[in-house]
């Protein structure tokens, strides 16, 4: 391209205000133009199309041909499509009610040629049952086969007229009126259905297939509960009545129970398989009221003690689960339960026949009962509230029938348990023990009994150093005072306190007082007792060799200088030592008591003594001597020789130190016969508690009457037994009344005898 023809279109662009050239675009050809566009015009026809002359007589009578092919199971001459197609343009043409109609009396006049079948022929009702079944199932296929062809009709004509059935519905009606609600064929069928039942119920196999689909066809024609539920729940009430009767007289318990449990899952399985669920209500219902209900009572006098007793925990669980059912179930059961309690409960307490041995078991006895009955509780009755409280109020109720003997014992098992020669248990046994006795101490009301006797028996423990463990001491403490208040403990603790006081003081007279400078080469210890804390001793004044004396001398000067204006009063009778013995066969170290020291020390000076030399000589009372005697002559280790021989020290008998002496061990334990807990010293604390009480008493009238200024006898009775915490008689509680009237503490009233004024 030249210069001269570049440069007009170069010049173009520059003109161009934005630098773009614009091209104008040529009116088109003529032959290039599109057409015209033309007008569609719908009109009406100019006479209304017709159906074809006779069109409705012959399309119905292809659509009843086809019907009636469906009725009688023949193939049908004409195409469903075509068919469908003939119903539509009928519908469209405003035919749908007398084709409804027509339909309707077709259908109708089918299933009346049914009923014949069933009236005419004798069968068997299985073979009835089989038959209705047959024939409701080939109707609900033909109605499914109409209904394809007749859908048109279904969603139009029947939609829009809220009166008429839909086919479905219609051909239900049919079946229900014409067939099923006959008089004899309804007998019939129901009563096979009873029949087939029955028969399963006995035991024997039966066609369940069958039952569920006659029984669905019963609820789908509406006629369920009104023509066959109202005769199954007589029948099942009529028959689980005789059932449950004769196999109560029958059966035992636990057999019954499985029985029952068996017929409520069979009932179940029914429900699951071909009965409707509207039924299941009333038929557990009726098989818990029969076999369940109207046996309680029997079944738990003649089978929960022996299931107990058993410790059947399987049955226990199902007879729980079984009356958990009903409606009065539970709580007669409970009932029950706690009655199986009270009377073995109070077997175990009562031990009518005295036997010490029984008194000794009694505690280990009550434990083991209160575990399986806690097990019962949480395995079979899931923990239930009701029989938790009630096993509570139980055990509280016999535990206390007799009164005051159970504290003893519960305390005197703790010593025996809390004792250093107990190897039975670890600790964490030991202390779930602890925890078990705790549960049944709560249970008693004489807490100050059990105070009393565990307070004596823990002095033992700490002043012969037979506790097994200071932690499980203070652990028992710890839930003494957590139970009944610090002011239940506080002796106890004291005495602790004197305990470890004690050491102290023994650590600083040792420094005080040099080995050498010891009378006799005795090694003292001293436990000092506070006389408040601890139970009350008989002082008994013995006659201690000259060392002895002296020692005591020295100790109690060296403990008045520091503590001034305290008492020192010794007590003999808890005393123990240990002696070195020379035998024949060689030394041995002999660990006695105070008492059998002195009869020991005897021997030193001569090979033989009668009772009344040692008597004099020790200044021994006559009971404890004579026990300390048998315990060296007469006891495992015979130390010494009684002359004669015999279980009892009597008065001229005679003692010789026994030189041929042997044992095994080289320390032996020569058991404290004066340890033991002797009746005296029993019925001393008991009377002690009793004492105690009345002051508790007289302290409880005087505070109510302060208070109150006047009342009434049976008012102020009331008040005392809410304030008491152990149990007391209302003639004790009277004399007290009387005591406190005579000491001028409150008055009658001049005008009621049985009204009493306080005196200020």
């Amino acid at each position: 391209m030249t210069e001269s023809e570049r440069r007009p279109n170069f010049s173009a662009l520059t003109n161009s205000s934005n630098g773009i050239s614009r091209h104008h675009a040529s009116p088109l050809n003529a032959a290039n133009r599109p057409a015209a566009a033309k007008k569609l015009v719908i009109k009406n026809f100019k006479d209304k199309p017709k159906l074809p002359e006779n069109y409705q007589q012959d399309t119905w009578q292809k659509l009843k041909e086809a019907v009636e092919a469906i009725h009688n199971s023949h193939s049908i001459k004409s195409c469903l499509e075509e068919l469908y197609q003939a119903v539509e343009n009928l519908c469209s043409h405003k035919m749908s009610a007398t084709i409804y109609e027509q339909l309707k009396h077709v259908c109708e006049s089918h299933v009346q040629s049914n009923l014949q079948q069933f009236l005419g022929k004798t069968m068997g009702y299985e073979m009835f049952l089989k038959a209705i079944n047959n024939c409701w199932q080939d109707h609900c296929r033909q109605m499914i086969m109409i209904r394809s062809i007749f859908l048109f009709l279904d969603r139009t004509y029947v939609l829009q007229n809220s009166a008429v059935l839909s086919i479905w519905d219609m051909g239900l009606d049919l079946f229900r009126t014409h067939i099923i609600s006959h008089q004899v064929v309804q007998a019939k069928t129901v009563s096979g259905l009873l029949q087939l039942i029955e028969r399963e119920r006995a035991g024997e196999a039966v066609d369940r297939q069958l039952l569920k689909s006659l029984l669905r066809m019963l609820s789908d024609l509406q006629i369920y509960q009104e023509a066959f539920e109202k005769k199954f729940l007589e029948a099942t009430d009529q028959l689980y009545a005789a059932e449950g009767h004769l196999l109560m007289q029958e059966r035992d318990v636990p057999e019954y129970l499985a029985h029952v449990d068996k017929r409520l899952n069979e009932e179940s399985e029914r429900l699951l398989h071909y009965l409707d669920q509207s039924t299941k209500k009333p038929l557990i219902s009726c098989v818990e009221k029969q076999l369940l209900e109207q046996h309680l009572s029997l079944m738990l006098q003649k089978g929960l003690e022996h299931l107990l007793n058993e410790n059947r925990i399987s049955d226990l669980t199902l007879m729980y689960q079984l009356f958990s059912r009903v409606k009065e179930g539970l709580k007669e059961l409970c009932y029950a339960f706690a009655i199986y309690i009270k009377g073995t409960g109070r077997l175990i307490v009562m031990n009518t026949e005295n036997d010490p041995e029984k008194d000794k078991e009694l505690v280990q006895t009550l434990l083991d009962f209160k575990d399986k009955i806690d097990n019962i509780n949480a395995v079979c009755f899931q923990k239930n509230d009701r029989f938790v409280n009630t096993m509570k109020e139980s055990f509280e109720h016999f535990i206390n029938q007799r009164q005051n003997k159970p504290a003893e014992l519960i305390a005197k098992y703790v010593d025996y348990k809390l004792r250093a020669g107990n190897k039975e248990a670890t600790e964490e046994e030991l202390e779930r023990l602890l925890d078990k006795i705790m549960v049944l101490f709560r249970f008693i009301h004489g807490k100050d009994m059990f105070e009393a006797f565990y307070k004596k028996d823990l002095a033992k423990r700490l002043i012969v150093g037979k506790s097994a463990s200071v932690d499980a001491e203070k652990s028992m403490l710890s839930k003494l005072k957590q139970e009944c208040g610090a002011a239940f403990t506080s002796k106890l603790e004291g005495m602790f306190k004197d305990m470890e006081l004690s050491k102290d003081i023994m650590l600083n007279f040792k420094h005080h007082m040099p080995a050498r400078s010891q009378p006799g080469g005795i090694d003292l210890t001293v436990n000092i007792l506070t006389m408040g804390y601890w139970p009350t001793y008989p002082h008994m004044e013995v006659h201690l060799p000259v060392e002895m004396v002296q020692y005591q001398e020295i100790f109690k000067k060296f403990y008045l200088g520091k503590h001034s204006g305290r008492k020192l009063q010794w007590q003999p009778t808890l005393g123990h030592c240990v002696l070195k013995a020379e035998f024949s066969n060689g030394k041995k170290e002999l660990q006695v008591s105070l008492f059998q020291t002195l009869c020991f020390l005897l021997f030193n000076d001569g090979d033989e003594f009668t009772f009344e030399d040692i008597k004099q000589a020790t200044a021994i009372e006559d009971s404890e001597l004579r026990r300390t005697l048998q315990s060296l002559a007469c006891g495992k280790a015979r130390v010494l020789l009684k002359v004669p021989k015999g279980r009892d020290v009597e008065d001229g008998d005679k003692f010789v130190f026994n030189d041929d002496f042997k044992h095994k061990l080289f320390r032996i334990k020569i058991n404290q016969i004066q340890m033991k807990e002797t009746q005296e010293e029993n019925t001393s604390t008991t009377e002690g508690v009793f004492q105690d009480r009345q002051y508790q008493v007289d302290a409880a009238i005087v505070r109510i009457m302060k208070t109150r200024k006047t009342l009434s006898h049976n008012l102020l009775i009331s008040e005392l037994y809410n304030q008491l915490k152990f149990p007391v008689k209302p003639a004790d509680l009277k004399k007290r009344i009387e005591s406190l009237i005579d000491r001028d503490y409150m008055e009658r009233d001049k005008d009621n005898p049985n009204t009493y004024h306080y005196v200020a």
